[in-house]
């Protein structure tokens, strides 16, 4: 078998491989999207594996993104640093000299560095970030450019590392824990598990890019009430209603967005978790998927990275700013005490307040950011959750992807319809001033 015959048939069963033997075009080969895809692919799979929750989830995509982006973008002078735009960020290091470095080696680099120190299974990272500079290696790439640019790699993650210190992560760490009140019209924990309450602080979190959490604040929920005649007492209604008649369409739309990093499943006596990503893992998946569709190329899939996961950030900083302000009763506690007892929900509540809808707020601020990108009309096939036993669901635009993740609250029963109208319009609003404000291309 000739060398040629072999490297056709190594790329035909294993597509995901970039290869290329010594003495080949290693620059070409190394600029190949793919390694920036498997690698952000790589940690959200660690961060499904440790269960991290979905504002937790969205920190570390956005540092690892800005690791990745500004790793590469000096290979580009079309594409400006995010140094002075977002806050607390300082100058970021510069290359020695922009023909000895391989700049999406540099970036893979920053983006695994990054995620290793965040996540909990770095030893699982670990080795997937051997097994990928491996790849670069056998390019042909010459020692000195390989070394260089991990190098270079190296010392953004750092900077970015230290930046993200100075975040307030860790001082919420060691802030009390939410403790609910015997007040009707508030957030208790729900079956089967009763979790307490996910980043109750999360709000004294230091933004990205908007001026502050509060900076959004939503249209307020309905006035709590258990009179029969009152809008809230309606609204409740209204979510019992769905899902007693939920359409087979409606159940496939609820557990297509579901996104439930840990939910409990419970039979007979028998308790056992299942794993998915988070509602921003899903949006970052969707952004691969759109890069690979349009072939964007290295930089700027990795400028759609750091977009996307910067105001998915601050969207869920937004978002829990007022799930915690207005502490709201979930549809589930509210409709088992005023209306019926044996009701469950299609879909597990999540441990948080109910009021506005994270997936709303998320969904409407990445759809935002992604029509600015890739421009409308961008139809897509969304196959991300196939890897969970989910068919892939179609979709005209990513406005369109966001205004039915944001009605499967509804569906599985687990929202308000009016924390999905006002989460949907947080969102759409953080997106337009992010499109106004961020650059990460000249002109």
């Amino acid at each position: 078998m000739t060398k040629n015959v072999f490297y056709t048939m190594l790329l035909l069963f294993f597509p995901h491989l970039v290869f290329a033997g010594k003495g080949g075009d290693w620059r070409k080969e190394t600029n190949n999207p793919a390694f920036i895809h498997r690698s952000v692919k790589a940690i959200t799979d660690v961060m499904v594996h440790d269960v991290f929750s979905p504002p937790v989830a969205s920190r570390i995509y956005a540092y690892l993104t800005v690791a990745g982006y500004e790793a590469a973008r000096p290979g580009d002078p079309a594409y400006p640093s995010l140094a002075g735009q977002l806050h607390g960020l300082n100058a970021m290091p510069s290359p020695d000299s922009l023909d000895q470095l391989s700049y999406s080696l540099a970036a893979v680099q920053a983006i695994l560095q990054v995620g290793r120190a965040m996540v909990i299974s770095e030893t699982k990272l670990a080795e997937f970030q051997a097994a990928i500079l491996q790849e670069f290696r056998q390019t042909g790439m010459p020692e000195t450019i390989f070394t260089h640019s991990l190098a270079f790699g190296g010392k953004v993650a750092e900077r970015v590392l230290a930046w993200a210190a100075q975040d307030h992560y860790k001082q919420t760490r060691s802030l009390p824990k939410y403790d609910p009140d015997n007040d009707s019209n508030t957030w208790k924990p729900t079956p089967p598990v009763y979790m307490k309450a996910v980043e109750p602080h999360w709000s004294d979190m230091r933004t990205f890019l908007i001026d502050s959490s509060t900076q959004f604040k939503p249209l307020p929920a309905s006035v709590f009430s258990v009179d029969t005649a009152s809008v809230f007492y309606k609204e409740a209604r209204e979510v019992y209603m769905t899902v007693l008649s939920v359409t087979p369409l409606q159940r496939e739309i609820a557990n297509f967005w579901d996104c439930n990093p840990f939910k409990m499943n419970v039979s007979g006596h028998v308790m056992y978790a299942t794993k998915k990503i988070s509602p921003g893992g899903h949006w970052i998946n969707i952004t691969a998927l759109t890069c690979q569709r349009s072939k964007a190329d290295f930089i700027r899939s990795a400028q759609a990275y750091a977009a996307v996961s910067l105001v998915i950030a601050d969207a869920f900083i937004s978002c829990w700013d007022e799930k915690y302000r207005s502490r709201l009763i979930r549809p589930e506690s509210y409709i088992n005490q005023y209306i019926d007892a044996n009701w469950m929900p299609l879909l597990q509540t999540p441990p948080f307040p109910e009021h506005t809808s994270g997936h709303s707020v998320v969904s409407a601020s990445a759809a935002s950011m992604l029509t600015k990108l890739f421009g409308e009309p961008f139809a897509f096939t969304d196959s991300t959750e196939t890897e969970f036993g989910i068919p892939p669901r179609q979709f005209t635009s990513f406005e369109q992807a966001a205004q039915e993740a944001a009605i499967s609250r509804l569906y599985g029963g687990i929202h308000y319809r009016r924390a999905i109208i006002a989460g949907l319009d947080e969102g759409r609003r953080i997106g337009v001033f992010f499109i106004r404000k961020l650059r990460t291309s000249k002109g």
